[in-house]
């Protein structure tokens, strides 16, 4: 049993002021694999004062220095690969090649990117020929509270916390209670790097507690929180008091839009992108909308790929899908996919219950649904498993019209063949990311969302802006 009790703060590793153990399930034994402590107010308030302290002179570090230690913090993050994939593997159930290939290496990436988008940024600059002696300059917002989730761990605490550390904010980590694991091998490679005392701190918590307490706080003046739509609207609520700027990267129902003329990849291609992660991903294609023409067709396809999916635990390596990441999660998943044949969508493969040969572990079956309709459960709510709903379309107006007709506004896909029509459809969808034709946006582009899919943007130049203020100065002389 691992026993993980400590929080990082003011760059030590210190006690909780108040022991609570919470154990950490490994979700393809059901058995407790680790112990940590959940944080309390004392702890919370101890946090947020180290992160007080250290931010004016953190602030006044020349945006240089930063980005060169966030160069060191890559250069000490690869050192610990293999900790940061076993930690995500064991805790939140990601397959160990995958953890590899996908968790660990997304870290990495946006790191990289913050770097390239930094290096040409002007934290001063001029405000336009017109206006010799104005200045407009870039400043931290200030303490921000850092509140990550347990499906994708390091992609969003290297997301939140590289932006954070080259705007030159300070900041405080909650990650997820499901997957402490790794954000504690993170607060690790952060002080070997060598970041300034109070920079950077950690303090484990649930949402109630420790989340609630940083959201609440005076003195912290910026929460980044990734997760669902119910607790983000709670942040916001509680954030509003202090009027804080609040960052929200929150759920989807993703639609992707099969034409007729799509590639002969596009349902195959859609269909393991559902199933990536076990279906845990906010921007999963989880309402695949297919033109009549190819509908039948495109169901077979759905339904073959699908059961072709292997399932394993999380510590066997190949190319697999893990269990989900708890009892509630499993429970929510089959309630909802009994939901969907109640209410009369056609079950094509999968189910309820766990797949053949366990009798433990929090497995799902790959399942999807035809002739689901959009009024129904599983097209409006946001499952988090690998449940794909399918829907029939005419035109390319109505496609639209389904597509939008959802409270969220994170993802869509679009797959056509017809380049008019593919730029059509990026301009009508109501969302903040389109991906077209299988194609991956660029590297740094911004990953947010519209509506109840949150808030501000992550990821390179866009991901350092929503940690800056902007400040206009009249009468600049040149120094």
């Amino acid at each position: 049993m691992i026993e993980k009790r400590q929080f990082y703060i003011n760059g030590k590793w210190v006690d909780p002021a108040l022991p609570n153990d919470f154990q950490v399930i490994d979700p393809s034994t059901e058995a407790p694999c680790a112990v940590i402590s959940l944080g309390g107010k004392e702890d919370t308030d101890a946090a947020v004062a180290a992160a007080r302290a250290a931010l004016p002179g953190w602030m006044a570090t020349p945006a240089a220095e930063r980005i060169a230690l966030v160069e060191n913090l890559i250069e000490v993050y690869q050192t610990r690969y293999e900790d940061l994939a076993r930690a995500i593997s064991m805790e939140m159930g990601a397959p160990i090649d995958m953890a590899r290939a996908q968790q660990v290496t997304a870290g990495v990436n946006h790191l990289g990117n913050f770097l390239r988008a930094a290096k040409t940024f002007e934290f001063e600059q001029p405000l336009g020929d017109h206006a010799p002696n104005s200045r407009i300059i870039h400043e931290a917002v200030g303490v921000a509270a850092l509140i990550t989730p347990w499906n994708w761990p390091m992609n969003q605490i290297t997301l939140k916390v590289g932006a954070a550390a080259i705007a030159g904010c300070t900041m405080v980590l909650k990650p997820s209670e499901q997957s402490p694991l790794n954000a504690i091998i993170f607060a690790e490679i952060m002080d070997e790097t060598g970041f300034p005392s109070g920079v950077f701190n950690l303090v484990n918590g649930d949402g109630a507690g420790v989340g609630s307490q940083l959201s609440a706080d005076p003195d912290v003046d910026m929460i980044s929180f990734t997760g669902s739509t119910r607790a983000g609207t709670a942040i916001s609520k509680n954030a509003a008091e202090t009027l804080k700027k609040v960052h929200l990267e929150l759920g989807g129902k993703g639609a992707n839009v099969i034409f007729a003329d799509a590639d002969d990849k596009a349902v195959k291609r859609g269909v393991m992108h559902m199933m990536n992660n076990t279906g845990q991903s906010c921007n999963a294609p989880s309402r695949m909308l297919v033109q009549r023409e190819i509908y039948d067709q495109a169901v077979d396809t759905a339904a073959q790929v699908a059961q072709a999916v292997e399932i394993g635990t999380a510590h066997d390596e190949g190319r697999h899908i893990g269990p989900v990441v708890n009892e509630v999660q499993w429970n929510k998943i089959q309630n909802l996919i009994q939901k969907g044949i109640d209410e009369g969508a056609r079950l094509v493969t999968g189910g309820t219950g766990r797949p053949e040969g366990y009798n433990k572990g929090y497995f799902v079956r790959p399942t999807v649904f035809a002739d689901v309709t959009n009024d129904m459960t599983i097209a409006r709510e946001e499952i988090f498993g690998p449940v794909l709903s399918i829907i029939p379309f005419e035109t390319e107006q109505q496609a639209i019209e389904i597509s939008n007709d959802t409270p969220y506004g994170l993802t869509n896909y679009v797959q056509t063949q017809d380049a008019a029509r593919a730029n059509r459809m990026a301009r009508a969808l109501r969302s903040g990311m389109i991906e077209m034709n299988g194609q991956s946006r660029g590297a740094g582009a911004p990953f947010g969302g519209m509506k109840q899919s949150g808030n501000g943007r992550e990821g390179g130049l866009w991901g350092i802006l929503d940690f800056l203020e902007v400040k206009a100065v009249s009468g600049w002389t040149s120094e």
